[in-house]
């Protein structure tokens, strides 16, 4: 009880959730991850683009022309390339909200509004207790403007939540002109919970080969820091859920980021680096630093040090933004 916490509605024994990856794919993986001590889980996505495939009509059109633009050849993965289909994917969820006794949220990646989505009610018929909407668009038309992207989040958000009954959660970037502004308006067409952030995996180039070249780069406890920040600023003042996803190593990352606001705290490259076995050793750490701290429960430090208890919040980020670089400059005496 003393770690329990409450994410769009579902009551979680701990902030501890597993986020979509290959280690929540499969209902013998996700056995493990609940005997470690996972609340929840985030099962790995099913992607617009697998459902798409399944239109013989749109696989030849993706087809035609390819081979005019020798880029284009790798633009999407084939549809025998994905570990599963959509078929599969649902009865995944059923086999999985069957075998385990934490609440399965399931994951739709999609960018654009589309057929897709009308998987949402056909994750709920197969069991999801919620759904989580990575929205993975990194904008590269120079004519879309910034309402109109933030616009195809709305338009999808507001969609599936009009056709389903199960808590949503949207997981986003932070790369918005206004994030309070997006903020509010997901709130307003009926998500749930906002999950901060989506990881964009950045490409290299192999000097080679002379091709691009991609790769997974696992996170580091000092990225928590970008959710840290934009969880406090909204703390208060959206009335979602929030989940910290990227960077959650140990217990001190769970403690910033709950006493920032959040609800629950996602972990994949943690638990891809250290096993399942690292969700023991950090709830044991939570209750030790707990005990140390003298706190009874995770709801009495929760959004603790947000800014919603800052009177004037822009002159609190300007005034941190000055000492740091004052500090620095001091510490190294230049």
């Amino acid at each position: 009880m003393r770690l329990s916490t409450k994410y769009m509605g579902l009551k979680l024994k701990n902030p501890l959730v597993p986020s979509a990856s290959p280690l929540t794919e499969k209902l013998d993986r996700i056995k493990i991850l609940e005997d470690n001590g996972a609340s929840a889980v985030v099962l790995f996505s099913l992607f617009e683009e697998q459902i798409e495939q399944q239109d013989s009509s749109l696989e030849f059109f993706m087809e035609y022309g390819a081979d005019s633009y020798a880029e284009a050849l790798s633009y999407f993965p084939k549809a025998h390339e994905f570990m599963s289909g959509p078929q599969e994917y649902l009865e995944n969820v059923r086999k999985i909200k069957e075998g385990v006794d934490i609440p399965v949220i399931a994951s739709l990646n999609g960018a654009t509004p589309g057929g897709w989505m009308d998987y949402a009610k056909k994750l709920e018929a197969a069991g999801a207790d919620a759904l989580e909407l990575n929205i993975h668009y990194l904008p590269v038309d120079f004519s879309e403007t910034s309402a109109a992207v933030e616009k195809r989040y709305t338009d999808i958000v507001g969609w599936v939540k009009n056709n389903v009954t199960i808590p949503v959660a949207v997981k986003i970037g932070s790369r918005f002109s206004s994030l309070p502004a997006v903020a509010k308006a997901l709130e307003g067409v009926g998500a749930d919970a906002l999950v901060m952030f989506n990881r964009f995996y950045h490409p290299d180039i192999d000097l080679e080969k002379l091709e691009t070249k991609r790769q997974i780069q696992l996170s580091h406890s000092r990225e928590i820091r970008l959710a840290m920040r934009w969880i406090s600023i909204l703390r208060g003042n959206v009335g979602v859920s929030f989940a910290a996803s990227g960077g959650v190593h140990n217990a001190q990352d769970v403690l910033k980021l709950i006493m920032s606001g959040a609800d629950v705290t996602m972990l994949a490259s943690a638990l891809m680096a250290h096993g399942p076995e690292t969700m023991k050793t950090i709830l044991k750490d939570l209750i030790t630093w707990m005990d140390e701290n003298e706190y009874q429960s995770l709801s009495q430090m929760k959004g603790s040090m947000s800014l919603i208890h800052s009177h004037k919040p822009q002159t609190l980020v300007r005034d941190n933004y000055m000492r740091t670089l004052l500090e620095f400059q001091a510490n190294n005496k230049l």
